[in-house]
């Protein structure tokens, strides 16, 4: 049960049980990200990217605000103002205050952005069985209630989302800085 050992090349022997598994899982983390990765950089956009479209084309017609969509991602991202403005130059989302609070931003995925999910869909969907499929319904089911419980200690340290002062500002004004 040693692999890790091998693949990072360590003599010693790790500290605890736990540090091989943190490791382990790192490291198992990483691989994943990166098959992902590779898969959504065929079409032109990044693994984050993806997540943003997912998440608006759920929340369709209204949108979200930045620190919403920041809530929902996957993995955290430090600077979703700067991460939106990006997508804005793509044409993949629109933006437009809120009538009420001009402090507000909704983010809406745009019909380019829905085309793209659309293309994406079924290479995406295959992705999880080429990655997983290997793991039978038992292991598979297991391994979520062991990364869940993993998880129970990190609820309270997850990052806040970073968009300009309570809302984000619209892409526009950001773009200066890419």
């Amino acid at each position: 049960m040693a692999a890790l050992k091998h693949e990072i090349a360590q003599e010693r022997p790790f500290s605890s049980v736990e540090e091989e598994a943190f490791l382990n899982l790192m490291r198992t983390t990483d691989c994943l990200h990166r098959a992902f990765q590779r898969k959504t950089r065929d079409w032109g956009i990044t693994s984050t990217q993806y997540n943003v479209l997912r998440i608006l084309r759920g929340a369709q017609p209204q949108g979200l605000t930045c620190s919403a969509i920041g809530d929902r991602m996957i993995t955290a991202e430090p600077d979703i103002t700067r991460l939106l403005a990006r997508m804005k130059t793509l044409k993949l989302i629109k933006q437009q205050r809120d009538k009420n609070d001009r402090r507000v931003v909704w983010t809406q995925i745009s019909a380019t952005g829905l085309e793209l999910l659309g293309k994406m869909d079924p290479e995406i969907t295959r992705a999880p069985k080429e990655l997983l499929g290997h793991l039978d319904r038992k292991d598979l089911t297991e391994l979520t209630r062991l990364l869940e419980l993993a998880r129970k200690n990190c609820v309270s340290t997850q990052a806040p989302v970073s968009c300009t002062g309570e809302t984000c500002e619209v892409a526009e004004t950001t773009n200066k800085s890419l």
